[in-house]
């Protein structure tokens, strides 16, 4: 079970990093969007240090939720970018490919919050 959970957090962070290095240096083209995902991404692109913010706490998440010791710490802070990407392929992704990978990826970083309970008690006690 050591071994899965290991290799689950390995491509978990790893999808993390690459598409956290992908907003900064814009590697991996996009695929087509719908007219309100243009109009949301515009948005966002209007808001100039939002995209290398996501991209930072993509990348820094994803590092520290590959190595055991940091990976409580790293699944903390991706659960708001986890929410927020799984919120919009539910609502604005009319592809089933995207909301099944975002699912996974979703109770993939649960499981690890739920995992690592026991070290988060402190922050709320």
């Amino acid at each position: 079970m050591k071994i899965v959970k290991f290799i689950f957090c390995l491509l978990f962070g790893l999808v993390f990093i690459n598409a956290g290095l992908n907003k900064f240096f814009n590697y991996s083209p996009m695929p087509k969007m719908t007219a309100a995902q243009e109009k949301l991404f515009a948005a966002f692109a209007e808001i100039g240090w939002l995209m290398p913010l996501v991209g930072a706490v993509e990348v820094l998440g994803g590092v520290l939720f590959i190595f055991p010791k940091t990976r409580a710490l790293g699944a903390i802070i991706i659960l708001p970018v986890m929410a927020g990407i799984l919120i919009h392929n539910v609502y604005r992704d009319p592809s089933q490919v995207g909301i099944i990978m975002s699912v996974v990826l979703f109770l993939i970083n649960i499981w690890i919050i739920i995992d690592n309970r026991e070290k988060y008690k402190a922050l709320i006690s």
